[in-house]
């Protein structure tokens, strides 16, 4: 396992530095004035226009400019912005109210989802089997941008059950439930199909029936043994969706005005802060192989002929 383990954290080497240095070039290689919307509709001094490519290294080539990125990086030194504030600094602030939008959207889209699927699965072909389909596919047909806006007239606005927005800079689980659910309510859609393709799939499979006429109840034979299986390419799912949660979540941080990650690469983007966009993907680059990581480890509890030996 530690052999796996340190394997896999060797192999994140390359792709961090892949990732972020197509950001990096993405960003910083783009044509027009870096300096331009700086001084607002002033047009920047000459001082402070040199001072500000000497800061981010713009007069260096672009692959010089990432070697000391990198250098800065190992450090853990995310860059700094264009009002001298440590990226890092900010990600303090709002990575906490994201993390916690994004866990409880994923508890959601887990506990509703997998119930969904594995009650479908089992009564495959029946009232509630049909139901859940129908209503998978519209979910999946609204895009989320309308399902916030729809929540939040109806469940804050007319009948009171939710706050309408986020009020403070640390919200707290109220303030934040109505979010999770609008944010998790797509992929619950996607983790009940899929729970509920693998689980009648490996219902018809030969050792579930072996288990079944060797005396296992069916509860035992499809708990211990088809549902654990049929978990696999769930988890992979939700560890993905978790990762792209965390910086994919602007539109509904946007609705419910939530101080968090995907609205300030948003704004920083629109104001061509390339020091905060960058920082902040790679922050998110990293914790997303960290939970690639451990959904990887998650397989072998789930299947034990699975081994990272």
């Amino acid at each position: 396992m530690g052999t796996y383990i340190v394997r896999r954290i060797l192999q994140m080497i390359p792709v961090i530095l892949g990732a972020t240095f197509l950001i990096f070039a993405m960003v910083f290689a783009l044509p027009g004035d870096p300096v331009a919307g700086k001084c607002g509709e002033r047009p920047c001094s000459a001082a402070y226009r040199a001072a500000f490519i000497e800061k981010y290294n713009l007069d260096d080539p672009l692959p010089i400019q990432y070697g000391k990125y990198v250098v800065n990086l190992a450090k853990g030194d995310l860059g700094t912005t264009a009002s001298d504030t440590p990226v890092a600094d900010q990600l303090k602030l709002r990575v906490p109210v994201t993390g916690k939008l994004a866990l409880m959207a994923v508890a959601f889209e887990a506990l509703v989802g997998i119930l969904a699927g594995v009650l479908t699965g089992i009564r495959k072909g029946g009232f509630l089997d049909n139901l859940v389909l129908v209503s998978t596919l519209v979910l999946i047909s609204i895009p989320i941008f309308v399902i916030g806006n729809v929540a939040q007239l109806y469940l804050g606005v007319k009948f009171g059950l939710f706050p309408v927005t986020v009020t403070s800079s640390n919200p707290t689980f109220y303030e934040l439930l109505l979010p999770a659910l609008v944010l998790g309510s797509l992929s619950v859609a996607y983790v009940a199909r899929l729970m509920r393709t693998n689980l009648v799939e490996n219902l018809r499979s030969d050792y579930v029936r072996t288990a079944i006429s060797k005396g296992l109840t069916k509860r035992r034979a499809y708990g211990l043994h088809a549902l654990r299986n049929s978990l696999i390419p769930v988890v992979t799912f939700i560890g993905f969706d978790f990762g792209a949660l965390l910086g994919g979540a602007v539109v509904t941080e946007g609705i419910f005005n939530i101080p968090g990650v995907g609205g300030y690469i948003f704004r920083a983007i629109r104001v061509r802060d390339g020091a905060s966009v960058v920082g902040s993907v790679t922050f998110l680059v990293i914790v997303y192989l960290v939970v690639n990581l451990l959904v990887d480890l998650l397989y072998g509890l789930l299947d034990p002929r699975i081994s990272h030996d």
